[in-house]
């Protein structure tokens, strides 16, 4: 073998040991890179947790202050429930030892009252105005507003 053949032979040694070299190293940058990204998702992903873990956390007191409110409010109903019973008790104890209470509450209502009390069932608008344009007209007092 002469010696250019073995210098050929060395520098396409050297050449392919460099080409060796230069593809291990975009392997590594590309790696890195890649794990640059997966580093980065990774802080975004965390920050998006702790979000989401502070929203739970105020929301879940949230609920509970809304849990007790309404414990709250059903303390309350039941308790005008209750004063609700106590008063119509008393009412009829009343109507039952008062004599003038009893004969009071017992007198029918006025006329004028009553005809407060008696409307038919409406159904839609036109009903409405139809019983409306069908009752009595209102007269003008002598005291009235427009005076």
């Amino acid at each position: 073998m002469t010696i250019a053949r073995q210098l050929l032979y060395g520098l396409a040694l050297v050449a392919a040991l460099c080409l060796l070299i230069w593809m291990q190293q975009q392997r590594i940058d590309t790696a890195q890179a890649q794990a640059d990204l997966a580093t980065d998702r990774l802080q975004t992903a965390q920050q998006r947790n702790a979000n989401q873990a502070a929203t739970i956390i105020s929301l879940t007191g949230q609920v509970a202050a809304q849990r007790l409110d309404q414990l709250a409010l059903q303390q309350t109903l039941g308790d005008m429930r209750q004063a609700q019973a106590t008063d119509q008790l008393k009412k009829k104890e009343r109507r039952r030892d008062d004599p003038t209470h009893a004969t009071w509450a017992a007198q029918p209502l006025p006329d004028a009252a009553r005809r407060l009390h008696q409307r038919p069932a409406i159904t839609g608008a036109a009903g409405y105005r139809q019983w409306l344009s069908g009752r009595d007209a209102l007269h003008a007092g002598s005291g009235g507003a427009g005076q």
